[in-house]
């Protein structure tokens, strides 16, 4: 048995009182500076029957107290504010030991704001003027210096304009003065297409980090892949970093459609190079960056010819497919006009052609990337599909496969993951797949495609130069050794040469454009046999065959290493581990897992191995083992939503779900 089964609204309390009117003497300007510490005078002499307090007071006092009380009660009719001014209700308060009390009264800023702002509007105790062109704004001196640094060392480092009453601005419109003091006036502001590249630069210059940090939060939202260039550049300029940082990631994470747009056509050389470069530029493949580049070197030719030797060497050329690039080098009217280059990229096709290793890493994607893991058997093929997030730890439900199967493999190819063969395996029967079927990620759907030319349950899958690769696998009792090739662009399926033996349970990776078929079932024997394909040959070879037999193994390509993990050698499941270094012929245990497993899925993301589910000769399992290979150990993780075997498992961006 190689593992797919045994047989194969409360109530709101009212409102507290009002509090008890505040004594006139409390409310004048006698007794403010006792009431803001905390510390209370004695209470005056007891009056005579019907005296006021105040007539205690010296008569200059108490003239001020009721001069007061008529310009409060005259200016309630302009802000209707005297009761919130005059009458606060402590929001907290707490009382020492000592018998006092201490009050903060939290709208208090606020409201001194709003009396400001009713005076300005008023034109009252203005103290400043400011000229722009022909038009005039009258300000308070102390509310602009509390808004702004700039204002602040004005009226209060030394400056002439200290004294002055009316100061003439330059490098500024009218209209972006007046938003900026009524932003200083009233907390709030409007921004908009036509006034934004106006009111950052002011207000970066007047140091009113709130507006930069409003025009930047507006600026964010406005991203989109026609301007992202221009505003990365115009966060710098102003020193934006946060803008700009956003603004870059967002050209990383949509280079596909940046470069398509007029902006990437303006970038300079320098600019061009520092971006292509970048780790996290997220393309699916690398002839995206190398068309972008001759798009850009084309827009003007002669002036820009002589930079693309500088560009090609940003482009991770060794990433093109050979038959892109000898497309490129018949076709391609720049580089005939550039003969270095040509030379250049030429022997970058014939080192592709002889699979020597990539002496430079592949781009880091920007976006979350998840393990895919669709279908299985658990004691009948399942319809599950779901993804998991190393970063999260979470398994995550998708929408389910078309038609319930296991024995499938899957893929990913330019985001697009592909799920192909397999077996419907359920009560009512069982029948044999020849399916390929591909979800799309940024929609959320299924799909199906062209159909391989023979079912194959149990094959095995793997990916060159966007070419999908199925190995191997069984139809009934037929055990195949043929393999076929699928081309996404076309849609068509093209048979290759077949092996040299027939496998079902295969395990099959790619390094450096070779793929390994590694051990499986041949109808009579497991196998430990391992063949090599030779894409550009079409031919396969044997190579030195693993230390155990394995049926049913996980198989993946990591760095120049095949790994064979768990699977079954006639007797038992199997917990040991080893790998295939491409550059020596060798094969070499590592550690073995944590549990033994055939019928296993694996995967690989950022040089972590994870093998997942699979049977153990008594149960299906749901645990997930994550291997470090720096460290040599195996780490229990997060466990999928079920026990399975036989399923379909690769890695992707995450979906927009």
């Amino acid at each position: 048995m190689d593992g797919e089964g045994p047989g194969e609204s409360a109530g709101h309390p009212p409102p507290p009182p009002p509090p008890p009117p505040v004594p006139e003497h409390e409310v004048g300007g006698v007794h403010n500076l006792e009431m803001e510490e905390g510390r209370f005078p004695p209470p005056p002499p007891a009056s005579a029957a019907g005296r006021s307090n105040c007539q205690l007071l010296p008569k200059d006092t108490v003239d001020c107290v009721e001069d007061a009380s008529m310009a409060a009660n005259s200016f309630k009719g302009q802000s209707g504010m005297l009761q919130s001014c005059y009458r606060p209700k402590p929001v907290s308060s707490e009382k020492p030991s000592d018998g006092s009390m201490h009050f903060t009264i939290t709208r208090h800023p606020k409201e001194l704001l709003d009396v400001m702002n009713v005076l300005w509007r008023s034109r009252k105790l203005c103290d400043v003027t400011f000229k722009v062109g022909e038009e005039s704004f009258q300000a308070h001196k102390i509310v602009l210096a509390a808004a702004s640094p700039y204002f602040r060392a004005m009226f209060t480092g030394g400056m002439k304009e200290e004294e002055m009453t009316e100061i003439r601005l330059h490098c500024i419109s009218p209209c972006t003065l007046g938003i900026l003091i009524n932003f200083a006036y009233t907390s709030e502001i409007q921004i908009n297409e036509m006034n934004v590249c106006q009111l950052l630069p002011a207000a970066t210059m007047f140091q009113i980090t709130h507006v930069v940090e409003a025009c930047s939060v507006f600026l964010e939202h406005q991203l989109d892949p026609s301007n992202c260039i221009g505003i990365a550049d115009f966060a710098s300029e102003h020193g934006c970093m946060d803008l700009y940082n956003k603004a870059r990631d967002y050209i990383y994470k949509n280079f596909s459609e940046v470069s398509k747009c007029e902006e990437f056509l303006m970038l300079s050389p320098c600019q061009l190079v520092s971006l292509i470069k970048h780790d996290e530029l997220n393309v699916f493949c690398e002839s995206e960056v190398f068309n972008a580049v001759i798009r850009w070197v084309e827009h003007d030719t002669d002036k820009r010819l002589g930079k693309l030797e500088s560009l090609l060497g940003a482009v991770r050329c060794h990433f093109l497919s050979p038959k892109f690039l000898e497309k490129q080098l018949k076709v391609c009217r720049v580089l005939k006009k550039n003969p270095q280059c040509q030379n250049y990229l030429a022997r970058i096709f014939e080192e592709l052609k002889l699979h020597k290793q990539i002496p430079e890493a592949c781009r880091k994607p920007c976006k979350p990337m998840v393990i895919f893991t669709a279908g299985g058997y658990l004691r009948q093929s399942l319809s599950n599909f779901e993804c998991y997030n190393p970063e999260s730890s979470e398994w995550r439900r998708l929408p389910d496969l078309p038609v319930p199967r296991s024995g499938l493999s899957a893929c990913v190819v330019k985001g697009i993951l592909y799920v192909v063969g397999g077996r419907n395996n359920s009560p009512d029967g069982n029948m044999d797949s020849a399916s390929l079927d591909m979800y799309d990620p940024y929609r959320n759907v299924w799909r199906p495609c062209a159909q391989m030319t023979v079912p194959r349950n149990r094959v095995g899958v793997g990916t060159i130069d966007n070419m999908i690769y199925a190995v191997g696998g069984s139809h009934g009792t037929q055990h195949h050794d043929t393999a076929e090739r699928y081309d996404p662009d076309t849609e068509k399926w093209i048979q290759t040469s077949p092996m040299e033996t027939k496998r079902i349970g295969v395990g099959v990776g790619v390094v450096n454009r070779l793929l390994y078929a590694v051990g499986g079932f041949d109808g009579h024997n497991r196998l430990r046999s391992v063949e090599c394909y030779h894409p550009e040959k079409d031919e396969w070879k044997f190579l030195a065959p693993m230390n155990t037999v394995r049926s049913g193994a996980g198989v993946i390509g990591m760095d120049h290493y095949i790994y064979a993990v768990g699977g079954y050698d006639s007797n038992c499941q199997l917990r040991s581990v080893e790998r295939y270094c491409t550059e020596t012929n060798v094969w070499q245990y590592v550690a073995p897992m944590n549990s033994p497993r055939s019928a296993l899925s694996v995967a690989v993301i950022c040089s972590k191995l994870y093998a997942l589910g699979g049977y153990d000769g008594n149960d299906f399992l749901s645990s997930v083992e994550c291997y470090d290979p720096d460290s040599n150990i195996w780490t229990e993780i997060t466990n999928m939503t079920c026990g399975r075997s036989g399923h379909g498992v690769a890695v992707g961006a995450e979906p927009y779900t």
